[in-house]
């Protein structure tokens, strides 16, 4: 089994590594502590051409897939999780108009409708660099999704009702990253009509600027600040037929289907990983500003520094297999090694955050130095849907579970 990335695939990590050293790191510091879009950093992703890294390259993007884009996204975290992490959000929309969409099973009609308006999509973002927020998270709401979406406790709360030319929207959504910055958001709902609860629902395109759309709150978090993600409030918004990102039910049938789709955030807190190990090698040798050289680093310190390198590189490697066997359908094991490498990387982030804080010592805590930060930004992993730390570790026992009652029955 070859790990190692393609010649393209090295590339495209090295311009993101640049990036992430050169532009974004600088900025990240001000952008937290004003709790500020980076907005200057996606000037930076635009002008690389990294908007368009998955869209494919017969649409003028960059042609990355879902492995590829895990592969960048952990370099960007290095530099500012919080431009990672909305930068998953836009990705991860071209994915599923692209990739996820051309492996899921669709009728010639929906195919050729899909085939012509993605390309109008992706034309718009390779050619005026717009970008997409991805408004998924929903107010608790009981009714048929808790019977049909038992992953990550999706709820679908917002509506469409068919009008003519296009859909009303009515819907309210928390957590809502790029709120003040996207020009679009990927939005799901449900149409009001009769039929299977999966076909009927959408996946559609709402400026952030139409009619209705209104965002509320303070944002204040304790980590992950420049993501600006506050709640999303639709009231009768008017978006076109065109507005179709996926066709109607494929994006439930993506959701039911795709075991990976989750996994592409944990690229963010496995780049923050390894940069909170970088940072405290380069804290205790004086390679950090302002950090002079340890005089000595003894066994206690040692040992420590040592147990944060086995955490970082066995959550990357899990990681590494993971994305690399990405597919839709998978099979039981692909499945439990996405949820196993998931859950390693949600521990291991903040575990070797704040294991960096203690061999450094407390100056690390002081806001000069970017490990408080890392920690900060690492509490976020386990509380993120779809796939919180506690969901997706009760899907893997439970799964391990139903796969071995299933083998005992048969055997």
């Amino acid at each position: 089994m070859d790990m190692r990335p393609t010649p393209v695939q090295a590339e495209l990590i090295d311009r993101a590594r640049v990036l992430a050293e050169e532009r974004f790191a600088p900025r990240a510091a001000a952008l937290d502590r004003e709790a500020r879009f980076p907005f200057e950093d996606y000037d930076d992703l635009r002008e690389a051409g990294f908007l368009g890294l998955c869209v494919p390259a017969e649409f003028g993007g960059l042609g990355a897939d879902l492995e590829t884009y895990c592969l960048v996204s952990e370099q960007i975290a290095r530099g500012n999780a919080s431009t990672a992490l909305t930068f998953n959000m836009h990705c991860l929309t071209m994915l599923m108009m692209g990739e996820m969409a051309d492996a899921h099973e669709m009728s010639a009609e929906k195919r050729a409708r899909h085939e012509a308006l993605r390309a109008q999509h992706f034309r718009e973002v390779v050619e005026t660099g717009v970008y997409y927020g991805q408004p998924h998270s929903e107010p608790v709401e009981e009714g048929e999704t808790d019977r049909v979406f038992t992953v990550g406790g999706r709820r679908f709360g917002t509506t469409a009702d068919k009008v003519e030319g296009g859909y009303r929207l009515n819907g309210r959504k928390f957590f809502v990253s790029l709120s003040d910055a996207a020009p679009y958001f990927a939005t799901p709902a449900v149409l009001n009509v009769d039929g299977p609860f999966v076909e009927r629902t959408l996946y559609l395109k709402v400026p952030r600027e139409a009619p209705g759309v209104t965002f509320t709150g303070e944002w204040d978090p304790i980590g992950m600040r420049a993501t600006v993600s506050r709640a999303m409030l639709l009231e009768d918004v008017f978006v076109p037929d065109e507005a179709e990102i996926l066709p109607p039910g494929v994006f439930g049938g993506l959701y039911l289907t795709s075991a990976h789709g989750p996994l592409l955030f944990s690229a963010t807190f496995l780049g923050i990983m390894g940069q909170a190990y970088d940072l405290t090698l380069d804290y205790l040798t004086g390679g950090l500003a302002g950090a002079p050289a340890k005089e000595a680093v003894g066994p206690v310190m040692g040992n420590a520094l040592a147990d944060m390198l086995f955490k970082v590189e066995s959550a990357r490697a899990l990681y590494y297999r993971s994305i690399s066997e990405a597919r839709l359908t998978p099979d039981h094991e692909i499945r439990q090694r996405a949820r196993a490498a998931h859950v390693m990387i949600q521990r291991g982030v903040v575990e070797v955050a704040q294991e960096a804080i203690r061999v450094c010592g407390g100056r690390a805590l002081l806001k000069q130095f970017p490990l408080e930060r890392l920690l900060r930004d690492a509490q976020a992993a386990s509380v993120m849907r779809p796939w919180t730390r506690e969901i997706a570790t009760q899907a893997a026992w439970e799964s391990a579970l139903h796969a071995a009652e299933k083998r005992n029955a048969t055997s």
